[in-house]
């Protein structure tokens, strides 16, 4: 049986690690389910939620250009789900929502955040070769 990207279909767990669930889907072919795709709530240890065995419903959601890699998601499949990942602390706070931005808005603030950056690392950068002017010739450091 063939599948495609948006697709919902059953699987069972084959395997279980620290990132994620392996599902074989039908047809004999096996994705991933990442452990950010397993529930609506956070998930700290797939243990809790998952076991090799379990018969679970995914949602297809990337098929590499070989077709060995597949990613699925258990939550995405879940009636009433949203293709969103669910939003943690911080960020704008609820009810409010994010404003759309234009490409040259996005590209402001991404230039302004590159800059800050950069300026933060060439501060660490001289603080750990001490400051400016620091550099002492042959015969003249400090200890």
């Amino acid at each position: 049986m063939a599948i495609a990207v948006g697709e919902i279909v059953d699987g069972v767990v084959t395997g279980i690690a620290q990132f994620g669930a392996f599902v074989e889907l039908p047809g004999g072919s096996t994705g991933l389910v990442h452990i950010s795709e397993i529930s609506e709530s956070y998930v700290e240890n797939i243990h809790d939620h998952l076991k090799r065995g379990d018969k679970v419903r995914v949602k297809i959601l990337s098929i590499d250009a070989s077709g060995k890699k597949i990613g699925l998601s258990i939550r995405q499949a879940l009636p009433g789900a949203s293709a969103q990942k669910p939003r943690g602390g911080g960020g704008r706070g609820p009810g409010r929502p994010k404003a759309p931005q234009t490409f040259e808005d996005k590209l402001q603030r991404f230039m302004k955040d590159s800059e800050d950056r950069l300026g933060d690392l060439k501060k660490v950068t001289q603080e750990r070769r001490g400051g400016r002017g620091s550099h002492h010739p042959k015969g003249m450091r400090s200890y």
